[in-house]
Formats: C-alpha cells, sequence, structure tokens
C-alpha cells in the first residue's frame, strides 16, 4: 500500500469494546453449535436405520365377486314403458317385479298368441298322424302287391312246368306215331308186293292204304300238338316276364306315394317342431314384460324415465347395488413395480375419511392402516397406464370398517425389502425401482 496520504494509520483493538465483549460472551451460541452436533449425529444414525421398501397404490372401494359389485338391469325385449313398481332407494328382493312394459311389434299384438299357436301346432300333429297312417297303409299295399306277385309267378312257374311236361308228352306221342306211319308204310308195301305176287287179295292192299293214311293224317295232327306245347312254353316265359314287370310297376308307384307321404310326414313334424318352439319362445316372452329382479339389494338409480316411453332390448333400465356383498379394494401400481406384487403379499391400507398417520417404511409406526392380502393380479395394463391390483380384507388383521361404501378411495403399500435409509435414498434419486425379491411363502407353494 502505498503511503500517499499525510495521515497516519492508527489500528484499534475491536477488545476494547464492551459490544464485542457482550457478543463473544453469548452462551447461545455454544448451544446452537452442540445443537447442529446432536442433529448431524443423529441424522447420520438415521440413515443407517432399517426402512422397509415399498410399493404404493391409489384405487377405491370395490366387492370381492363380480357378483356382488352394483349392476345395471336391462330390459331382453323392446317395449313401451306402462308402470314402475320400485322408486330409487328401494330395497327389492329377488324376484321383485320392478318395471312393466307392453308390446311394440305388430306381431306379437295378439292377445291370444300362445293359444293360437298351440291349435295350429295340434293341427299339425293330427296332420302327422294321417301321414303316418298314409306311410302305413302304402306299406301294407307295398306287401300285398309282393305277395300277389309271388303268387302269381309261382303259377307262372307252373304253367312252365306243365307245358314242358305237355311238350315232352307231345313228343314221345310224335315219336310214336312216325314209328306207326313206318309200320304202316312196311304193311302197305309188303301188301301191295304179295298182291302183284298174287299172294294176297286188293281188298288188304286197300286196308293198309287206309292205315297209312290215318297214320299219315295222325302225325301232321301230333307235329301241331307238339308245336302247340311249344307255344304255350313260350307264352309261359313270356308271362312271368309280363307279371314282373306288371307288379314292379304298382310297387314302384306304391314306393313312391309311400317316400311322398314320409317327406310330407317329415316335414310336418318339422313344422310342428317349429310351432312348439314359437309357443316356449312367446310363453317366455310374455313373462319378459315384467322386468324382475335378479338378487336382492338396493335401487340405487332409475336410468328411464316416465310412461310411455319406447326402449330398445338391451337398454339399460335401473342400477341396483346387492345387499350381501364381501368388500374388497382394487389398487393401481406402476409398470415398473408390477413384477414385484404376488398374490397373497400382505398389503396395508387405508381409506378416504379415515383419520390415519402413515409411515411407508416402518409399518408398524403407522395408525389408522388396515391389513390386507393380495387375491388378483391382472397381467393386462388399464386405460389407465397402470396395472389393476385387487385387495381382499386380511383375516389376521384388524377388519375393515362397515361403514365403507362402494367406490370410496383408498391407498395401498406394498411392502417389500428391508433396505438402510441412505440406500433408500439413493434408488429414490437415482429412480431405481425398488429390489427385486420373491416371497418365501410363494416359493414353498411352488415347491408343494
Amino acid at each position: 500500500m502505498l503511503n500517499i496520504s499525510q495521515n497516519t494509520q492508527s489500528i484499534h483493538p475491536l477488545e476494547k469494546y464492551s459490544t464485542v465483549k457482550n457478543l463473544s460472551n453469548r452462551p447461545y451460541y455454544k448451544i446452537l453449535n452442540r445443537i447442529i452436533a446432536v442433529v448431524s449425529f443423529l441424522v447420520i444414525i438415521a440413515l443407517f436405520l432399517p426402512w422397509t421398501q415399498n410399493i404404493s397404490g391409489h384405487g377405491s372401494v370395490t366387492t370381492l365377486k363380480p357378483n356382488q359389485r352394483p349392476q345395471t338391469i336391462q330390459t331382453v325385449i323392446s317395449g313401451r314403458i306402462e308402470k314402475w313398481y320400485v322408486k330409487e332407494g328401494d330395497f327389492v328382493q329377488k324376484g321383485d317385479t320392478i318395471l312393466f312394459i307392453s308390446e311394440i311389434k305388430e306381431e306379437y299384438f295378439d292377445p291370444n298368441l300362445v293359444g293360437n299357436t298351440k291349435n295350429q301346432a295340434e293341427a299339425k300333429k293330427k296332420s302327422v298322424e294321417s301321414y303316418g297312417s298314409k306311410v302305413t297303409s302304402l306299406g301294407n299295399q307295398i306287401d300285398a302287391i309282393e305277395n300277389e306277385k309271388t303268387l302269381k309267378l309261382q303259377q307262372a312257374q307252373n304253367k312252365i312246368k306243365q307245358a314242358i311236361f305237355k311238350i315232352k308228352t307231345d313228343s314221345i306221342d310224335l315219336e310214336a306215331v312216325k314209328t306207326q306211319l313206318k309200320i304202316a308204310k312196311t304193311q302197305f308195301n309188303r301188301a301191295t308186293q304179295l298182291n302183284k305176287e298174287g299172294l294176297k287179295p286188293l281188298t288188304d292192299v286197300e286196308e293198309k292204304r287206309l292205315k297209312l293214311q290215318d297214320a299219315e293224317a295222325k302225325i301232321i295232327s301230333q307235329e301241331n300238338k307238339y308245336l302247340t306245347s311249344k307255344n304255350e312254353f313260350i307264352n309261359a316265359r313270356v308271362e312271368i316276364n309280363r307279371i314282373k314287370a306288371e307288379y314292379n310297376e304298382k310297387s314302384s308307384k306304391a314306393e313312391s306315394d309311400q317316400f311322398t307321404a314320409l317327406s310330407n310326414q317329415y316335414d310336418t313334424e318339422a313344422q310342428v317342431n317349429k310351432l312348439e318352439n314359437q309357443v316356449v319362445n312367446y310363453s317366455i316372452r310374455n313373462g319378459m314384460y315384467y322386468i324382475k329382479a335378479p338378487q336382492t339389494g338396493y335401487v340405487n338409480r332409475a336410468l328411464q324415465a316416465g310412461i310411455g316411453e319406447s326402449i330398445k332390448e338391451g337398454t339399460p333400465i335401473v342400477s341396483i347395488m346387492p345387499a350381501n356383498y364381501e368388500i374388497a379394494v382394487e389398487t393401481y401400481v406402476d409398470p415398473v413395480d408390477f413384477p414385484l406384487i404376488h398374490r397373497g403379499e400382505k398389503i396395508r391400507v387405508w381409506f378416504d375419511g379415515w383419520p390415519t398417520i402413515v409411515f411407508s417404511g416402518w409399518s408398524d409406526m403407522s395408525y389408522g392402516t388396515f391389513g390386507g392380502k393380495v387375491v388378483a393380479i391382472e397381467n393386462f395394463i388399464s386405460d389407465n397406464g397402470k396395472f389393476r391390483i385387487l385387495v381382499a380384507p386380511d383375516e389376521e388383521d384388524i377388519p375393515w370398517p362397515k361403514q365403507l361404501s362402494m367406490g370410496a378411495g383408498a391407498q395401498t403399500i406394498a411392502l417389500l425389502n428391508n433396505v438402510p435409509v441412505w440406500f433408500e435414498l439413493w434408488r429414490t434419486l437415482n429412480g431405481f425401482p425398488p429390489n427385486y425379491y420373491t416371497p418365501v411363502e410363494t416359493n414353498s407353494k411352488d415347491k408343494k
């Protein structure tokens, strides 16, 4: 520093001032230092305390079984609202009538539709019986035709045998006549020779000539008989073919009529079944005009209103909450935490509106939480980008409040491994997921 100024520099010690002396003598500085030291020591110790890793989730109160959850009642058929039997908030038993609707389709307007359809079915049944009788009659007619055909064929066969025997007889007679003709010729020639020699008179020659002519006439007659027998044999064979053709035609016509009757019978039976099916459908449809409660519960909300309003089939009518149900909680976890959730795992749950003090890492110090266990895990991601977990009450823990209502908010904590606090802070700051682990109970069950 340059000594340009004429003024001389003087140094004054601060200790001579009373204010500085008072500042240096204040005792709370020492206390503050001690506090900082103790707090730092406690923080260091806390960093090595055990911390339970956990997975948090948000969800709502629901029921354990699907049939116990709120449901809507739809109309199976289209119709027009005629009368309401309940109002919102009413308690209904299973089978109680909720609503009555009337018909709006013209094909069902007939009030005696079921009775008329039954009469049609009965008429068709009688038609089936008539066709059955006709089929039986035609079957008897076919049997009679076959029997008559058999008898006619037997008769024709007998005629063939008779013709064969007659042919044999006529052929024998023809041979005999030929033999007689030869003898007559021989005798006539001998008589003629003897007459020329003068040994026989002329009368004997004439007698032998007459016998020869008689034999020649007989042979012509016998040949005609023989040819007639052959013609009778041929006619008998032709008759057999005619009989077969005639009765085959009759039998074919009767069988054709029988098959036609059977076809009509089967067609009528199909119509009878269709009409009976329509009778059942119409009867069931008549019962659908009264919309009834599927189970015991409370009418939450009427989704349709008014009288005379037309509704289509499948339209929701009212919403019902079952009276008896088993409560549960559906919660949603992030995909990064989903592999750490297992069925049967213990879960801590607290509900909106219930006073709670929650230390996620020290579950034993929490207040107002209730025990639960995982009963179902949905393996497909939900619309909110998370996985759905269903939690049921833990029977070994404090019972859940009876005042819980469906849809109330709930939060869950799934407890995992125990790690130091510093490790959990380091994991959280780096965005790492909790340590992957497999519960011991799950392993033992898998081994079994």
